[in-house]
């Protein structure tokens, strides 16, 4: 019987976008099972509950299988055999991320040596897109509807305006 393939995908996803979904997108192209693993990440103050960003991603990703989106709020090293995951996907936007999430994944290496990192780079359109940009945008009124769901454009103008 074959192995099956799983990895992780954590982020705070605060909230989901575009950029996230095509990660997600093309993640499972490589892995059997995708697991979205959503941050409480309270000393970063999201916008969104952690229900809420976990309900933003499952409408987000409806028509896809083998995926599960879950909330973690302890070392990624343990989540990821809790799950039987071997592999922590990071999205890499710009070098400054690099310098970032390859201290993440050294730091992850060094707790546990079975889970490697791979680091992801985004479709193009994608490359400059981040959940900050997008609440950023959205508060001053700017059109966010190509870089988010419908439903998360909705909820962030419920917010801002």
């Amino acid at each position: 019987m074959k192995t099956k393939r799983i990895a992780i995908y954590p982020g705070t996803f605060d909230p989901v976008t575009h950029g996230h979904i095509d990660i997600i997108r093309r993640a499972l192209g490589i892995f059997d099972k995708l697991i979205v693993s959503v941050a409480l990440s309270p000393a970063k103050n999201p916008l969104f509950s952690v229900d809420q960003r976990v309900s933003f991603i499952q409408k987000g990703i409806k028509n896809l299988k083998n995926v599960e989106i879950l909330p973690f709020d302890n070392l990624l090293t343990d989540f990821a055999r809790k799950n039987n995951a071997s592999v922590i996907i990071k999205g890499l936007r710009a070098v400054s991320d690099f310098e970032y999430e390859l201290q993440m994944g050294l730091m992850n290496r060094n707790l546990d040596e079975s889970i490697e990192t791979l680091f992801m780079i985004p479709s193009q359109e994608y490359a400059f897109l981040s959940s900050s940009f997008v609440k950023e945008i959205a508060k001053h009124g700017g059109d966010i509807k190509n870089l988010v769901p419908k439903f998360v454009a909705k909820q962030l103008l419920k917010i801002y305006l």
